[in-house]
């Protein structure tokens, strides 16, 4: 157990004597999967590389940390959330209260558990982490998408190190690594698991297919389109893996004898589902577009449509160099589908071009490249 008021020691449970722990690193990455999984990711190679360290994960109560983090054995310490209000409201009046709450408890957190590092990814738990850390902790700073949040920006005035998954984030100095993806992701061997994903989906063995997710909800405008475009797809010969999302139902008319259409809730073997796949349709969360370009993925990418355009510019990259095609979600239709989803998957010379292409882009290794500009914080 670790010994208050000693950060960095630790009470041996055999001998009782105070003894030096391994480093203590402390990741702020909260809220969504998008901010979660990364810091997990830059967790599980932080241990690969010291098995010794202790990794910290902050998070709040109504995120979905609350399931993933202690389901990978992580700890989990719970912070009060300081959302940003995007617009005046009585709520913005109430901010700094609640930040210099977060942060008075923020720094509860390190100084219990001796953290040596700050690992933040954005969110509603960054902003805490980094003002407790200020000239206390050094600070590493990660952008996952190709427009920096609020949070972000705050930390990197005062970071040790800042990196980001693309260029031109907006970031001063950002050193450009990619995302930190799984293991379980970044090592998936598509050829070698194609056979038994496509049993495993009740898949046609060889015929084309396309996987369509919308993210973990589904998404209505691409279920819309795409259930649309089933008997196009069973003329094409072309089979089709869609996510729907749990709260969501597409009714598909099956065609005998063509390649199935299999409709499903939720995947809860993703890795599967980027084997049986030969392109995807998707959303282009910076996450997202991270993993299929690391599979090798051929991506047709349909952005959310809210927020400040983050999406259309995190998939641009990918785009521009010729590992996927960008349809705007009020464009995507059961005749674009027709004129440009289908010709692309009856075309293997051009999937192999454009799989080749997002793997040129992607960054299977950068798990293991901010492990080490978090560790190299701690030694110095």
């Amino acid at each position: 157990m670790s010994t208050p008021g000693i950060p960095g020691w630790r009470t041996s449970a055999v001998s009782g004597e105070t003894v030096r722990s391994g480093p203590c690193v402390v990741v702020a990455g909260g809220g969504t999967a998008g901010h979660i999984e990364p810091a997990l990711a830059l967790a599980d190679a932080v241990r690969r590389i010291r098995p010794d360290a202790r990794v910290i994960a902050l998070g709040t109560e109504r995120g979905l940390e609350t399931k993933i983090v202690p389901a990978r054995g992580y700890q989990l310490e719970l912070i009060p959330p300081v959302p940003m209000p995007r617009k005046p409201t009585p709520e913005l009046l109430r901010l700094p209260l609640k930040v210099r709450d977060a942060v008075r408890r923020t720094r509860e957190v390190l100084d219990r558990h001796g953290a040596d590092v700050v690992v933040g990814f954005g969110g509603y738990v960054a902003l805490p982490a980094y003002l407790a850390a200020r000239g206390r902790v050094p600070i590493v700073v990660h952008e996952a998408n190709a427009r920096t949040g609020l949070a972000n920006k705050v930390g990197a005035r005062f970071a040790a190190a800042v990196a980001a998954a693309v260029p031109g984030s907006g970031l001063p100095g950002a050193k450009v690594i990619g995302i930190p993806l799984r293991q379980s992701i970044t090592t998936l061997d598509r050829a070698a698991l194609r056979d038994e994903a496509r049993r495993f989906f009740g898949l046609h063995p060889t015929a084309p297919c396309l996987l369509v997710v919308g993210g973990s909800q589904g998404a209505r405008s691409i279920n819309t389109a795409v259930s649309a475009s089933a008997s196009q797809f069973a003329a094409a010969g072309i089979g089709v893996l869609h996510a729907h999302g749990p709260k969501n139902t597409v009714a598909v008319q099956q065609v005998p004898h063509a390649p199935a259409y299999v409709p499903v809730p939720y995947l809860e073997r993703m890795d599967l589902a980027y084997a049986a796949a030969d392109a995807v349709l998707c959303r282009s969360g910076a996450m997202t577009v991270a993993e299929v370009s690391a599979l090798g993925l051929p991506a047709v990418f349909v952005p959310l449509p809210i927020g400040n355009g983050e999406q259309a510019l995190n998939a641009n990259p990918v785009v521009d160099n010729g590992g996927g095609l960008l349809i705007p979600d009020s464009e995507l239709t059961a005749q674009r589908i027709s004129e440009q989803v289908i010709p692309m998957l009856r075309d293997p010379e051009r999937l192999a071009k454009m799989g080749a292409a997002a793997q040129s882009g992607g960054h299977r290794e950068a798990d293991m490249v901010l492990a080490r500009m978090v560790l190299d914080q701690v030694r110095r």
